[in-house]
């Protein structure tokens, strides 16, 4: 890959695009990044379930690289709406890889641990998936047309995504903040799910890097180690200062059963077996990039005590 490709970016206003287009852009210097959610003045409207609109982008960047991001992640939301969950992550994705062997663009494509059903501790990229929820199967249906449309493809794997900064994280590190920021005094965790955290600074450099060897194909794509999600709330609260203050209880799944219906794994922890033994592994260890992306965090929280 040169310094000269033209890069298309889909679904790029989220908490994973914000590093991605950041990176990116200190390596190439022609990007086109677009999304539906025009939160930055960067990006350009672009609605992947479009295929015309789509074809128009193509036809005017001509890209040689496209980094496919555009997806619903919300599995609540995928499960009450499967159609937009199909649209979205299986339509938009076929409707790229499509326009991508059309334009001889090499894709980059996220995918999630989430497609596995939980039946084993931990996967490798070799395992079988198992989808269990909507937003599980459109996501696996998105990796199956790449591999079916291309032969120059990189699907990268991520876990339980960390990352974004105050403004775009939607995830869990978020919705422990709020929690903390509200004044609670007691978080009620889940013990029974496991899985590996994925920091999405790591996970853009390591995108740049890996598609540097030209070596094609699927990759689990995860930082080191693997927790519950009890276990990520307990080192976060002692990374912001509070363990002596507020009190993380272990609960089961079936106490957020009615927020959390979606169906998830038991486990859904991913190995990097290929990029550790193709020598390319970049992702660090959780607890170092947790405690990296807490400063956002610790700075916020000190401001709101002022």
């Amino acid at each position: 890959m040169n310094n000269e490709a033209k890069i298309l970016i889909t679904g790029c206003g989220g908490m994973l695009g914000s590093d991605v287009y950041r990176v990116f852009s200190e390596q190439y210097g022609n990007i086109v990044a677009t999304d539906i959610d025009l939160n930055e003045d960067w990006l350009q409207y672009l609605d992947v379930r479009d295929i015309d609109m789509c074809k128009d982008f193509f036809e005017k960047v001509k890209p040689s690289i496209v980094i496919h991001l555009a997806a619903l992640t919300d599995l609540e939301y995928c499960e009450l709406n499967p159609e937009e969950a199909w649209k979205t992550n299986a339509l938009g994705t076929e409707n790229i890889a499509l326009l991508a062997k059309k334009y001889d663009a090499t894709m980059i494509y996220i995918g999630t641990a989430g497609i596995f059903g939980g039946e084993k501790d931990e996967f490798t990229d070799y395992d079988t998936p198992n989808p269990l929820s909507y937003y599980a199967k459109a996501k696996y249906s998105g990796e199956c047309f790449v591999q079916q449309y291309l032969s120059k493809y990189y699907i990268f794997r991520a876990g339980w995504m960390m990352g974004g900064g105050i403004g775009k994280d939607k995830k869990f590190i978020k919705k422990i903040y709020n929690q903390i920021k509200e004044g609670k005094k007691e978080l009620f965790v889940v013990d029974d799910k496991l899985g590996t955290p994925t920091y999405t600074v790591d996970f853009a450099r390591s995108i740049s890097k890996v598609i540097q060897t030209e070596y094609y194909g699927l990759y689990n794509q995860v930082c080191g180690g693997n927790c519950s999600r009890l276990d990520v709330a307990n080192e976060f609260v002692g990374l912001m200062g509070l363990s002596d203050q507020v009190k993380v209880t272990k609960v089961t799944s079936d106490y957020f059963g009615k927020d959390y219906f979606a169906p998830r794994p038991y486990s859904e922890k991913l190995v990097n077996l290929k990029l550790i033994n193709r020598k390319i592994n970049f992702m660090r260890d959780w607890k170092v990039c947790l405690e990296e992306y807490s400063e956002v965090y610790r700075e916020d929280f000190e401001k709101e005590k002022k």
